[in-house]
Parts: C-alpha cells; sequence; structure tokens
C-alpha cells in the first residue's frame, strides 16, 4: 500500500488532472464550505474522466438540517441537494450527513435547547423526506450519521438514526435515508456495538472505521472481532472508510492499521 499527497487547485482547476491521475478510488470526500459547488464539480469531472471512484461524499460547513435557524436549514438542505446529484454524476452512492455538529450539546452548559425534541424531529424529518426523494431520483442515498453527545443532542445512536429513516420510508415509499456507522461515535453511545449494529442491520449504508481514541484501528480498545462479526451478520459488504487522526507518519501508519484490520476481516 502507498500514499502519496497530490495538490490542485479546485478553483481553477489547475493540476488536478495531474492530481487524479494514477489514482483507482476515493473512497470518501469531503466538501468545504459554502459556495464549493464549482470546486467540486471541478474534482468530481477531473476524477470521473480519470476512472476514478468516488463512493461517498459528505459534508464540511458550519450548519445542518438540524439548524435552529430556518434559513440555515433550508441551505443545509440545498447543499446536500447538490452534493447528492455531483455524487450520482461520478456514479458513487451517497452522500452522508449528521443532524448537526457543534451546535448544541446537552452535557455542556446552558444544557436546555431552545426546541423541544418534537420540534427536533420535525425539522429533520421535513429536511430528510425532501432529501430521500431527491436522493431516489438521482439513484444514491443520504446517510444520516449519528454522532456523539458532545457534538449534537438530536441523533446519537444507530436505533435514532434508523427510526428516523424508517418514519421517512413510511412517508415516501422510498428507502434512500440510510444509516451511517462510526465506530468512534458509537463506542461513546451505544451500550453493545455489535447489538446496535445487528439491530439497524440493512439500514446501514457506511461504515467509518476509527478507534477508542479516535485514532487509526490498532491504537485503542476497539472490539473489532465483535463489531466485524456483526456486520458480517446483517450482510454489510460494503466500504470500510477510515475517518480517524493519524498516530505516526501516514505512510508508515495506514499500511500497518489495515495490516491489523485485515485478521478481522
Amino acid at each position: 500500500m502507498g500514499v502519496e499527497f497530490a495538490v490542485g487547485d479546485l478553483d481553477t482547476g489547475d493540476g488536478i488532472e495531474a492530481a487524479v491521475g494514477g489514482t483507482e478510488i476515493i473512497v470518501h470526500c469531503a466538501g468545504s464550505s459554502k459556495g464549493d459547488e464549482a470546486k467540486t464539480l471541478n474534482l468530481v469531472r477531473a476524477a470521473s474522466r480519470a476512472g476514478v471512484v468516488m463512493a461517498t461524499v459528505c459534508p464540511e460547513t458550519d450548519h445542518f438540517i438540524g439548524d435552529f435557524d430556518a434559513g440555515r436549514r433550508r441551505d443545509a438542505v440545498d447543499q446536500l441537494r447538490s452534493q447528492l446529484s455531483v455524487v450520482a454524476e461520478l456514479g458513487g452512492d451517497g452522500v452522508l450527513t449528521p443532524a448537526s455538529w457543534g451546535m448544541f450539546s446537552l452535557r455542556l452548559p446552558p444544557f436546555t435547547p431552545p426546541r423541544q425534541p418534537a420540534d427536533d424531529r420535525k425539522v429533520l424529518l421535513e429536511a430528510l423526506v425532501e432529501l430521500a426523494e431527491h436522493a431516489a431520483a438521482e439513484g444514491v442515498w443520504l446517510a444520516v450519521e449519528p454522532i456523539n453527545r458532545y457534538e449534537d443532542y438530536m441523533v446519537n445512536r444507530l436505533d435514532e438514526a434508523a427510526s428516523l429513516a424508517d418514519e421517512v420510508e413510511r412517508a415516501t415509499g422510498v428507502d434512500s435515508v440510510r444509516v451511517c456507522a462510526d465506530l468512534f461515535h458509537m463506542n461513546i453511545e451505544e451500550d453493545d456495538l455489535a447489538a446496535a449494529i445487528r439491530a439497524t442491520g440493512p439500514r446501514i449504508a457506511h461504515v467509518h472505521v476509527d478507534d477508542t481514541n479516535r485514532l487509526q484501528p490498532g491504537t485503542g480498545h476497539m472490539d473489532f472481532a465483535a463489531v466485524f462479526a456483526a456486520l458480517r451478520e446483517v450482510g454489510y459488504d460494503d466500504w470500510l472508510t477510515f475517518e480517524c487522526r493519524l498516530r505516526g507518519e501516514p505512510e508508515e501508519a495506514l499500511p500497518a492499521s489495515t495490516r491489523f484490520l485485515a485478521r478481522f476481516l
């Protein structure tokens, strides 16, 4: 396994062809802040010409579909609609999003959010119903990623995300809202990671593989044997994406971590 870093200008397109040349797979692509649509399309089209597989996209923004502000929620939905269309253009699988990130935590002052739980669910469902229909029309999916209690307060566990997906399917008749399982966040929120995976089953569309310390697998104390046994049990046979920080140099840390994970696959 080789790790290389390449640079291209996403504004102008300069250097992008060279940057993606020789690349076979981009498993996960994080976008930048609002206004990056042209940049994204520059990358996507260059990658497509080079035959690169780009499986998933994740928004990198300061507001999401669960924002307290209606205008910011609308903008988050519009960005996700665009990203769903972009990943479909490239032949990818789908887009990931949390309900929110860094907006509010019940574990930190002031402890009481300005919106009631029923209203939280209402705004999330409004967004997800629209996005489910758009994703289905594009032939891709949108996966809700539960994140831990310190980073979000609305969707922390797999069953909460799956419940939203179930309600959206009942409302729309399409199953294009799925669940992203992130092992780091699950390690904080789930009583039993393997049981949570088995309960969520086919709703899981994507998996973020990281250790208990948010570093690469093999540096913490995650029970990967139980996790991967549960994924096999529910028939998950798709991407396992590293979404973690690295301890050590990438050229050494990434191959070592993939060798560590190989024993559980």
